[in-house]
């Protein structure tokens, strides 16, 4: 981790990404905690997945979230924090209608840091889940998949 300060209208090498149709501007990196900062637009999620070795965290900035554990559902707005422990499945959902945006974190960094630079613009549902495999983050199979 650099000392510094990191701007609100940048990210860390004025890096962004585009994972999933929401876009994350990372915004510190060691190799303690990855913190980035998205914007989760109406009617986008992150499909129910396993960190095995990381802890998660969110906190609501604007709009609002629901979060999934494996069908027990925890609503989020504006001043909340959401905690998904590691090995703890969880899916993040937007169905408020509006743009929700948050600042989310993971302690310790592992790779997702890489995942994110891998995964920029990937649509390919697939390949989205082979790489993220790759880097320690593990998607549930659809609901109806046998």
């Amino acid at each position: 981790m650099e000392k510094g300060v990191t701007p609100a209208t940048s990210g860390i090498q004025n890096m962004s990404w585009n994972i999933v149709g929401q876009t994350y501007v990372p915004k510190l990196l060691s190799p303690n905690a990855f913190i980035w900062h998205a914007i989760v637009p109406a009617d986008t999620f992150v499909p129910p997945h396993i960190h095995p070795t990381q802890d998660e965290w969110i906190v609501i900035l604007e709009g609002n979230l629901e979060i999934e554990f494996l069908g027990d559902v925890h609503k989020a707005g504006p001043g909340d924090t959401v905690c998904m422990p590691m090995g703890e499945a969880h899916g993040i959902f937007n169905r408020s209608g509006t743009q929700a945006e948050c600042v989310f974190g993971v302690a310790p960094a592992r790779k997702l840091f890489d995942l994110f630079t891998k995964l920029d613009g990937v649509t390919d549902p697939e390949k989205l889940v082979r790489i993220s495999a790759m880097h320690e983050v593990n998607f549930l199979p659809p609901p109806d998949a046998t």
